[in-house]
């Protein structure tokens, strides 16, 4: 369905902003009035990351006049694969301010606002409350669920995109014309069932191809042309090289934009979204050891097991030296179980915690008493222990 434009033109363009933007003037969708709107525009772009980063650029080459970022991460080596908005110089700087300054570079004419910050509960609805729209580029459940609640409770729409190695999705919320990102996803996935980037990885090149979606869409809506993917779900298959639509119509039911909303402030997302189980946590309690006190054990010859819990391509990246892989689902499927000694100390480990706490509820509740976990997995390890290992 067609909507009017979200945002009143701008005054005018600059000689300078019309040879700019000539390529948008001539298109008779856009013209010099689309052009006004995107220059007044308000564009909020939560996180700096691999979609941030191509959406980010877009909207600022396509002219939006007020770009804010939130950002509160650092660059890492391994973000340069695919968030093309930072360089090689850029390593170990805020996020924030190396998107900032890449935006300068490509539109000096765009004002920039940084949020150098963590968007939470205590911030997100000052932050939102100065924008025409959100560009929600996210990576984790607890944040998604916080951006439409708080987007839904100011009447904000968003476009949402989310990728995992080759496989992309996006879509439009907009409470007041269709579904919110609830009525998709009214409860998040149990934890560790749907992996994140950095477990699963992601194909670099998928980032362009949904921030693209996301920018196109903002354009769409700021200027009040075409027809947005508002109660349509976009999914891309990068590997078959496929689009498909899904139709995603309001659930009357919803807890945030239903007819009786149940949610009305924003809540503890982590929580809702239950990052590690209760399960998980409880058998870390007084069963975490630290990369020393595992060097320790091993110098010292201690009759113990190792298991790395992670994938067979995570294993060939980087593992800890006697660890031998078990990777987590033959744990939840039980098959791993019947391999385990009884008369040995077992030690499980992934990349930064949260499999192998998993691993340990269900070695627990197996009866394996003598078993602990390694806090901060296989990153502490490389950090503290082996430093001349990669890291991913």
């Amino acid at each position: 369905m067609s909507l009017p434009p979200l945002v009143e033109p701008a005054a005018e363009l600059t000689v300078d902003e019309v040879r700019r933007y000539s390529r948008h003037l001539i298109i008779p969708d856009v013209g010099m009035d689309g052009q006004k709107r995107l220059k007044n525009a308000k564009v909020l772009c939560v996180g700096a990351g691999g979609l941030g980063s191509p959406a980010l650029m877009y909207l600022a080459a396509a002219g939006v006049g007020t770009l804010g970022i939130v950002e509160f991460d650092t660059v890492d080596e391994s973000n340069l694969q695919r968030q093309i908005i930072h360089g090689q110089s850029d390593i170990g700087r805020s996020k924030g301010e190396s998107a900032r300054d890449s935006v300068k570079e490509i539109n000096p004419y765009v004002n920039v606002i940084l949020h150098d910050e963590r968007l939470d509960n205590d911030n997100v609805m000052e932050i939102f409350s100065g924008y025409d729209l959100i560009v929600d580029g996210t990576d984790n459940f607890a944040t998604r669920y916080l951006v439409n609640d708080a987007a839904v409770l100011l009447g904000k729409p968003y476009v949402w995109g989310s990728i995992y190695r080759f496989d992309g999705q996006a879509s439009v919320f907009w409470a007041e014309h269709g579904p919110c990102y609830r009525c998709l996803y009214p409860e998040a996935p149990p934890p560790g069932m749907v992996p994140s980037c950095a477990e699963g990885g992601v194909l670099g090149v998928l980032c362009a191809s949904i921030g693209s979606i996301q920018v196109t869409e903002a354009i769409k809506l700021l200027a009040g042309i075409g027809e947005p993917l508002v109660g349509r779900l976009m999914i891309y298959d990068a590997l078959e090289m496929n689009y498909r639509q899904v139709k995603v119509r309001k659930d009357p039911d919803c807890a945030v934009c239903g007819e009786n909303p149940t949610v009305t402030e924003l809540i503890d997302y982590e929580s809702f979204c239950g990052v590690i189980s209760e399960e998980a946590q409880e058998a870390a309690l007084g069963s975490t050891i630290t990369p020393k006190q595992l060097k320790e054990m091993q110098d010292n010859g201690e009759d113990i097991l190792l298991i790395d819990v992670r994938e067979q391509n995570e294993y060939e990246i980087v593992n800890i030296p006697g660890a031998v892989l078990i990777p987590k689902n033959e744990f939840l499927m039980g098959s791993a179980l019947e391999k385990m000694p009884q008369d040995r100390k077992i030690i499980v480990h992934c990349k930064t915690g949260v499999r192998s706490a998993e691993v340990l509820a269900v070695l627990k509740a197996a009866g394996f008493a003598n078993s602990v976990h390694l806090g901060g997995g296989v990153i502490s390890w490389v950090n503290q222990i082996e430093p001349e290992k990669p890291v991913y």
